[in-house]
């Protein structure tokens, strides 16, 4: 069973910069593709950024320009950089893992088989 584990949340203000990090256990297939998810209380899970192993990557229009997606194939982990935070962006993030997705459902939740278990992003003002 493929597992996740998030770290790197935090309490930051606006402004600031945080990364986030996702390991996985294993990748178990070619057309791996790992993504960032958020929901904020009150709010449905939301699509962040998303990256195949092969290096395409996509965002969200919340976040372009500010997020940036990557990857340590020699560590299994995928990265996320996010920078000139807002309050906005106050959410728990979840990474997310697949072996089979096409690339036009990396931003679709249901899409995804494997998730972890979240980390807490908290932007004051």
């Amino acid at each position: 069973q493929v597992q996740l584990v998030e770290s790197g949340g935090g309490l930051v203000q606006a402004g600031d910069s945080l990364r986030l990090s996702c390991v996985t256990s294993e990748r178990t297939s070619s057309n791996w593709a790992m993504a960032w998810f958020r929901q904020a209380p009150g709010k449905e899970r939301e699509f962040v950024a998303a990256m195949r192993w092969s290096g395409a990557t996509r965002y969200a229009d919340a976040v372009k320009g500010r997020f940036v997606i990557s990857k340590d194939s020699a560590k299994n982990t995928v990265y996320l950089q996010m920078n000139r935070l807002a309050p906005e962006d106050t959410a728990v993030y979840y990474c997310a893992a697949d072996g089979n997705l096409i690339l036009s459902s990396l931003g679709t939740a249901n899409q995804y088989d494997y998730w972890g278990q979240g980390t807490q992003v908290t932007v004051s003002s």
